[in-house]
């Protein structure tokens, strides 16, 4: 059975940090690109950044490139994304997602 359980997300301010983790199981983690979608309230599911397999190509949304880093430790079947300089237009559920499997999220919140 295939389990994505997404964690860190809370409350910060703008120009605050996050760090997300993922752990993934019932697959090869290691073989798999990966990615971080979010939902704002109200909008629809929105891609935000991928992975390769190795970790060594990354692609992110315009509006995230500079202020969010995806990385996987691939000996934990962890995914990260690191989120630096938070915007309110950041606050979403994000979700962990490989092929159509997705986590059951977590909140993130920017606000003052």
């Amino acid at each position: 059975e295939v389990q994505l359980v997404e964690s860190g997300g809370g409350l910060v301010q703008p120009g605050g940090s996050l760090r997300l983790s993922c752990v993934a199981s019932g697959f090869t983690f290691s073989n798999y690109a990966l990615s971080w979608v979010r939902q704002a309230p109200g909008k629809g599911r929105e891609w935000v950044s991928s992975i390769s397999a190795s970790g060594t190509t990354t692609s992110y949304l315009n509006s995230v490139k500079g202020r969010f880093t995806i990385s996987r430790d691939n000996a934990k079947n962890t995914l990260y994304l690191q989120m630096n300089s938070l915007k309110t237009e950041d606050t979403a559920v994000y979700y962990c997602s490989w092929t159509n499997y997705r986590g059951q999220g977590t909140q993130v919140t920017v606000s003052s």
